[in-house]
């Protein structure tokens, strides 16, 4: 595979970690907005296609096994717009107007899910790619068969036909086995093989009616690597995988959490079988967008036209074996700036490669929340809102707002950017003090969060600042 731009021959992911925050003259994104140049069908190989909006084309990834031409800007369809004040129901108009502004400009690959949205996201995704030519785009979903009820054949049947139904699509270009990995090969098992439910969806790609089949992957390592070995023995063929991936991740998952796999190994093992990857969380749950000053000044002095995002964006989709890079783009300005990133994708070279490297260590000290804003954990039973505390936390931290002196001058700012900051974003009622600790949120976790104990610590820091003492 290559991209359109081929002014860096180096592949960072052929290396061990290298030392150094040095700088190179790494050349930039040419400026400017322009209209759209042409369309494209996802299903043909055009010479050229669309997308002037960086300064040229979206750079595409050909899938070795069925010729597709795939944007390296993937959708993810997790987090849609929703209307205000409507409790979560998703705004179709909007969503549509995001979708059109898409494929205008050079991004096919839409991926979603049964899980997504509370249930919403395919049928509003499917509403929005309906009304464009079905060669122009390619639909991933998956099999997101968690709960046990869903574990009989029956059931998971309907739950790839209801798939079909609201994608309004006879066919499905890649079709995942969601989030395998948690719960490790009995889950496995329960969900996918004791129902005969693999071989139905083998059965469903030699039909036509899949084009793609692969798996997304959290947890353990044990399932990762069994999946691998059966595509070796010719037990089942994978043709793509989904991973998580980005610069934090590439060297430093396990140590985020012991029960992660390091990018490094994901990556490389699906490289040297020829297994296009899929890469999920480039941006870590939007932590590395927003990031202390002192972790992103370097980047702003190599690049200073650049967002900090465009960065972990670049570093996500320059190995050659990367598919697409999903982005779960709610907002049309994380859109339009998405596109003009990979308008071409300009590779990261050695120097910038070793520079984030140095970041991503950096970023270890800071005591972040690993939380991806999936949204698996919810809804919380007790109506908390899980992602909106964790969030803020984490902004709070990367803002340099959770201090803990009160003779520190910062004190009295952090103190109001945290407590006001917290009742803006989440309602009282839907705070961390009305945490229970019944633990269901624990169950959904692709990233092992132990989500209540991280709520208390939470809860303890905003009653601190509320009596007028540190906050950890």
């Amino acid at each position: 595979m290559s991209n359109n731009n081929s002014k860096y021959k180096y592949d960072p992911r052929r290396r061990t970690i290298l030392k150094g925050l040095a700088v190179g003259g790494a050349a930039t994104l040419a400026g400017g907005v322009s209209a759209v140049i042409t369309s494209c069908s996802a299903k043909k190989e055009p010479e050229s296609s669309a997308a002037a909006v960086g300064g040229g084309e979206m750079t595409y990834r050909v899938n070795p096994s069925t010729g597709d031409r795939v944007s390296i800007l993937g959708y993810g369809c997790m987090r849609w717009p929703s209307l205000p004040d409507s409790d979560g129901v998703l705004d179709q108009e909007t969503v549509n107007g995001l979708v059109d502004y898409a494929l205008a400009h050079g991004v096919n690959y839409f991926d979603t899910s049964p899980a997504y949205c509370r249930g919403q996201s395919e049928q509003v995704t499917g509403n929005a790619l309906a009304r464009h030519p079905r060669d122009s785009y390619f639909i991933a979903t998956k099999l997101s068969n968690f709960a046990p009820q869903t574990w009989p054949r029956e059931k998971s049947i309907e739950m790839y036909n209801n798939s079909l139904k609201y994608l309004q699509t006879d066919y499905i270009d890649y079709m995942l086995l969601h989030a395998i990995g948690n719960g490790g090969m009995d889950n496995f098992n329960k969900r996918y093989m004791d129902n005969g439910i693999l071989d139905f969806l083998i059965g469903e790609r030699e039909a036509g009616r899949i084009r793609n089949l692969g798996f997304s992957y959290h947890g353990d390592i044990e399932v990762f690597d069994t999946m691998l070995k059966w595509h070796d023995e010719g037990r089942v063929r994978w043709d793509f995988v989904q991973i998580q991936m980005n610069y934090v991740d590439w060297l430093h998952a396990k140590e985020i959490n012991a029960l992660n796999t390091n990018g490094e190994y994901l990556y490389t093992e699906l490289e040297k079988r020829g297994i296009p990857a899929v890469i999920m969380e480039p941006l870590l749950g939007g932590r590395l967008s927003s990031m202390p000053e002192n972790l992103t000044s370097v980047m702003k002095a190599a690049r200073p036209d650049d967002s900090i995002a465009s960065w972990a964006f670049r570093y996500a989709g320059t190995p050659k074996g990367i598919l697409t890079v999903l982005s779960g783009m709610t907002y049309m300005n994380h859109l339009r700036e998405n596109v003009a990133t990979y308008s071409p994708l300009v590779p990261i070279s050695e120097t910038e490669d070793a520079m984030l490297q140095k970041v991503a260590t950096m970023m270890l000290s800071y005591p972040l929340v690993q939380c991806n804003d999936c949204k698996y954990c919810m809804p919380c039973p007790h109506g908390l809102d899980i992602p909106g505390i964790l969030l803020h936390y984490n902004k709070m931290v990367n803002q340099g707002d959770i201090v803990t002196s009160k003779n520190d001058p910062n004190y009295a700012r952090a103190r109001r950017e945290f407590l006001v900051g917290m009742d803006r974003k989440v309602p009282k009622l839907r705070q961390a003090a009305r945490c229970t600790d019944c633990k269901e949120c624990n169950k959904h976790c692709p990233q092992q969060i132990n989500i209540p104990a991280e709520l208390m610590r939470i809860d303890a820091c905003a009653e601190a600042l509320r009596r007028g003492e540190v906050s950890l």
